[in-house]
């Protein structure tokens, strides 16, 4: 009878502890709101315990979600030490029936499932604000930086103005100012936490000034920025022009870029496998074809030099001389110049391009 006790004893022991040996993945919130913001981009990082070497993939699915968006549900994970993966997904939400989703993972060796696990979410408080803000532009933010701007004469009655935006952990996206008919955006760009967006807006010839908030997602408050509507003639020599290869986003990609070329000329180095020889020579060509100096060519006197690229866009000057210039951006039949010899930028149409 003792024996047999003992015996069952021994046995139960033994399955609880091949259950736990059993056990590879478990998961875990390293970062996660609290309290979140109608239209605020926000971020949730989940970290990863491994126990074995036995797997190459980790997989992400989520479920049981509503009234929210999951903007990088592809992202991958990161390797942080010897047994510990993260990775951080940002989110939208709308309005405040909402739910964040749940989160599982699944650790794979080859098509071979090795162990699942799944973290369930946790209620999350929600604000809708600036509601009764006329200056409010929707946006939440770590942080907005005004990086350049310039106003035209639009009409006999009103001036066009355009600006540079960077925001960290943003919604740029969103942006929007009120009371003003006439606004929209140029271009949007984003890479991780950086969001660079360049928008117009028309407002009277004699406004001086714009004032815009955003809430600041780091101190808890809003914030102004003060954008001078001071028309091109009166700009001072400071001004900064509106120049894409000064942006955030295009400095980055230039740089990662190189980065990874880097990185996989030493791996193939160290590894002399022909696949990387192969990503190797890939790299190289796009951080070659990122970091190539513009073309640069000639404006042809009498042409028009436009605000906005599109067919009834605002004409900034006429050339009076043939200009050099260097080529900054095309699209929708035209080409965007910055004059080498003034520093002037904007518009022309690819007809008035020239060749030196």
């Amino acid at each position: 009878m003792k024996k047999t006790f003992i015996t069952i004893l021994l046995f139960n022991i033994f399955l609880s502890l091949n259950l736990f040996a059993a056990k590879n993945l478990y998961l875990s919130y390293k970062k996660i709101p609290t309290n979140v913001y109608k239209n605020q981009k926000f971020e949730v990082t989940v970290k990863a315990l491994i126990t074995t070497t036995n797997f190459d993939n980790l997989t992400t699915s989520f479920f049981n979600h509503s009234n929210i968006a999951i903007l990088n549900p592809n992202s991958q994970w990161k390797k942080i030490s010897y047994d510990v993966y993260e990775n951080t997904f940002y989110f939208k939400v709308k309005n405040s029936n909402f739910r964040l989703p749940d989160i599982e993972v699944k650790l794979l060796n080859g098509n071979s499932i090795i162990d699942t696990s799944q973290l369930s979410t946790t209620p999350i408080r929600y604000s809708d604000i600036g509601k009764g803000d006329e200056r409010y532009s929707n946006v939440i933010a770590d942080k907005i930086l005004l990086k350049a701007y310039k106003t035209k004469q639009y009409n006999n009655n009103e001036a066009l103005t355009i600006i540079d935006i960077d925001g960290i952990n943003s919604n740029l996206e969103d942006f929007k100012l009120k009371n003003i008919a006439e606004q929209g955006v140029s271009a949007i760009k984003e890479l991780d936490a950086t969001q660079n967006l360049v928008y117009y807006f028309v407002t009277p010839i004699y406004q001086k000034n714009l004032i815009f908030t955003y809430y600041n997602s780091a101190t808890k408050s809003f914030k102004d920025i003060k954008v001078p509507l001071i028309l091109q003639n009166e700009l001072v020599s400071t001004q900064t022009d509106l120049n894409p290869n000064d942006s955030t986003f295009e400095k980055y990609k230039k740089i990662a870029a190189l980065v990874l070329f880097g990185m996989l000329f030493l791996l193939t180095l160290w590894k002399r496998k022909k696949i990387l020889i192969f990503f190797t020579i890939i790299s190289f060509m796009i951080a070659l074809f990122y970091n190539l100096p513009n073309a640069k060519g000639v404006v042809k006197k009498d042409s028009f030099v436009y605000i906005l690229p599109t067919k009834n866009s605002t004409i900034f000057f006429k050339i009076e001389n043939d200009q050099k210039v260097e080529i900054l951006e095309k699209k929708n039949g035209f080409i965007k110049i910055l004059g080498l010899e003034n520093g002037f930028i904007g518009w022309i149409k690819e007809e008035s391009f020239g060749t030196n």
